[in-house]
């Protein structure tokens, strides 16, 4: 089976959204036979990935920071779609962190990078705004030996 996980950021612009959306379903159905996505499941990339992964007959799982790691979900709308592709996970990993902090967040990063066989970030190649980031997990993948497939929209900022 094919392990396919994802960093990302959290926000993206709508220009990248799309973009994104249509270049991760072209990585993943670019392999054959059985696949499984690994993700958090954080607002913006990782459940634009679960989203296509599981549209494209992936198993998903889930890697869970921490154990108050919903709580930081800014409302009731995030929060529901977060437990909805939760639900439609075949498998659900936790780290050993009560509270969602830098650490947490770095542990459930590096836990995907080591346990897929390629990484796709949605990332716009700036350095991590915080341990853990987006950046930090890349440059982690890389150190390992991870092939890391980078998906952004050229020109496109962050906000």
């Amino acid at each position: 089976m094919k392990r396919i996980g994802v960093t990302g950021h959290r926000s993206m612009p709508p220009e990248v959204y799309a973009h994104a959306r249509a270049a991760i379903r072209d990585v993943l159905r670019g392999h054959e036979g059985a696949m499984e996505a690994l993700s958090s499941l954080a607002v913006g990339a990782d459940q634009l990935f679960a989203d296509v992964a599981l549209e494209c007959g992936a198993e998903l799982t889930v890697v869970i920071p921490s154990g108050d790691y919903e709580t930081g979900f800014a409302d009731n709308g995030e929060l529901a779609r977060y437990r909805s592709l939760k639900d439609r996970a075949t498998q659900e990993v936790r780290m050993d962190y009560a509270h969602a902090t830098d650490e947490a967040y770095y542990a459930a990063g590096t836990f995907i990078a080591d346990n897929c066989d390629r990484l796709i970030a949605v990332w716009d190649g700036l350095p991590a705004r915080g341990r853990g980031g987006t950046g930090d997990i890349v440059t982690y993948a890389r150190e390992v030996g991870r092939p890391v497939t980078v998906i952004w929209r050229d020109g496109a900022r962050r906000g």
